[in-house]
């Protein structure tokens, strides 16, 4: 995944991520309410060997040796003897007292650190300074050669521990950095495991790769889509409306020898648009003079009529069964008027029907009368229907809907329509978020130009 399409998920997603940091922080607020204050006491002392000679070499020799020694003393502070000696008169346990006693060589020096933190900061003072007299008193022992001889080596106590003002721990604000840290790297996770599982199309290159075929148009979201499902209202001046004018554009550069009149409009399962697909792609087409004809094929669930308003007692199932003709079936709608052949009633048998030589005498001679025949088709996973018409038409149509389609579902659909030597002549991404890649808004409201008096 590149590093724009991480951008792109992350800015879908910001408010999940916005969620997860502040539970993140909350969380760690709470943590930091429930810890226990704790104060923390630092002895220091100078590593100093005892130097007979007092030539520069000599000297040196003696700062060496304090180096040397530093490091293992930093180890004594932490032994039994001295934290037993530090513990007793406090009345805490030697073994508890140790992990809270911390020895810090500095480096290239022959100072020596002891910090001790505990929950009474007055407490944590006199047992760091308990700790740097056990220590000096203990290196005097070990360094004296002789019971009544001198110590080679001395530690002095040159800063003792005062008692702290303020704690160490806990630290609101780190706790609150690493909450929010986390919750980000988990919210983060999180969202691009399930983006790499999520095998629904959202994109055009990813419609265009499941279907192997051209993506005509982009049609964008909009919330009154099911209130007002056409293009005609406001004028037609809208991101859908647009959208379809362009899918009339491509669908010009469609079959440049041969152009397609009829064409099938279908979806791979239920409730991805397809039935207002066909419907407002009839509208475009002849909002820019084609003498366009929509059959209502859908014979298990028909919608045309409800989108148009129009009344669909009588339609393809009468002409199909010879019960009433073309002209009585067919109604005109609209200022641009585009002729409606609705279902009709709803038969037992629509596959039958639909694959008929009714039916392919039907579209025959309809397609000589319009320039376009669209005919909105039912899925094409759950029944036959649309891959029967999808043999006798010009070409087919698909519609998906961006992030509900899956990928397989596109997949199967196309070898569905291949092994009916079907002509899959593009497809549409229905429903696209628009903020995402290839939905684009324009205003269409101008001023008027004002034109300098006397020009």
């Amino acid at each position: 995944m590149e590093l724009l399409s991480y951008l792109r998920l992350a800015r879908r997603s910001w408010w999940l991520m916005a969620l997860a940091a502040g539970t993140g922080a909350g969380g760690a607020m709470l943590v930091t309410q429930q810890m226990p204050e704790r104060y923390a006491a630092t002895v220091s002392m100078l590593v100093s060997a005892e130097d007979d000679e007092s030539t520069t070499a000599g000297a040196y020799q003696a700062n060496l040796l304090s180096q040397q020694r530093v490091k293992s003393y930093a180890n004594l502070i932490g032994s039994r003897r001295v934290v037993a000696a530090v513990a007793e008169p406090e009345g805490i346990a030697a073994d508890v007292l140790a992990r809270h006693v911390k020895a810090e060589a500095v480096p290239d020096t022959v100072l020596l650190k002891a910090t001790v933190t505990d929950g009474d900061p007055i407490r944590a003072a006199r047992m760091a300074n308990a700790v740097g007299q056990e220590l000096t008193e203990l290196i005097d022992e070990i360094e004296r050669p002789e019971k009544d001889g001198k110590s080679s080596i001395k530690v002095t106590i040159v800063d003792k521990a005062v008692t702290p003002d303020r704690p160490v721990s806990p630290r609101p604000l780190v706790n609150l950095s690493i909450g929010v840290l986390l919750s980000l790297l988990a919210s983060g996770s999180m969202i691009v495991l399930y983006d790499r599982l999520d095998t629904t199309v959202k994109t055009p290159e990813d419609l265009q790769d499941a279907t192997r075929g051209p993506v005509l148009g982009v049609v964008g979201f909009e919330k009154d889509a099911k209130q007002y499902p056409l293009i005609v209202r406001e004028n037609g001046n809208s991101t859908r409306a647009e959208a379809f004018r362009a899918v009339r554009t491509n669908l010009q550069f469609v079959g440049i020898d041969e152009k397609p009149r009829s064409l099938v409009v279908t979806s791979c399962l239920p409730s991805e648009g397809k039935s207002s697909t066909s419907v407002n792609l009839a509208i475009a087409l002849a909002q820019a003079g084609w003498r366009v004809l929509l059959v209502d094929a859908d014979l298990r669930r028909p919608s045309v009529p409800d989108y148009l308003g129009i009344e669909g007692a009588i339609g393809l199932t009468n002409v199909l069964i010879g019960t009433a003709t073309v002209s009585d079936a067919l109604q005109t709608w609209g200022e641009d008027p585009i002729d409606v052949l609705t279902s009709g009633p709803i038969p037992p048998n629509p596959s039958e029907l639909l694959s008929s030589y009714q039916m392919r005498q039907l579209l025959a001679e309809v397609r000589k009368s319009y320039d376009m025949v669209i005919v909105d088709a039912p899925p094409l996973l759950p029944v036959t229907d649309a891959a029967t018409l999808a043999a006798v038409v010009d070409g087919v149509l698909l519609v998906a809907r961006s992030a509900k389609t899956q990928h397989d579902h596109l997949v199967r659909a196309r070898t569905q329509l291949d092994s009916v030597n079907g002509h899959l002549i593009g497809s549409i991404l229905n429903f696209t978020p628009v903020k995402s890649a290839g939905v684009y808004g324009y205003d269409y409201n101008y001023e008027p130009v004002q034109t300098p008096a006397g020009v």
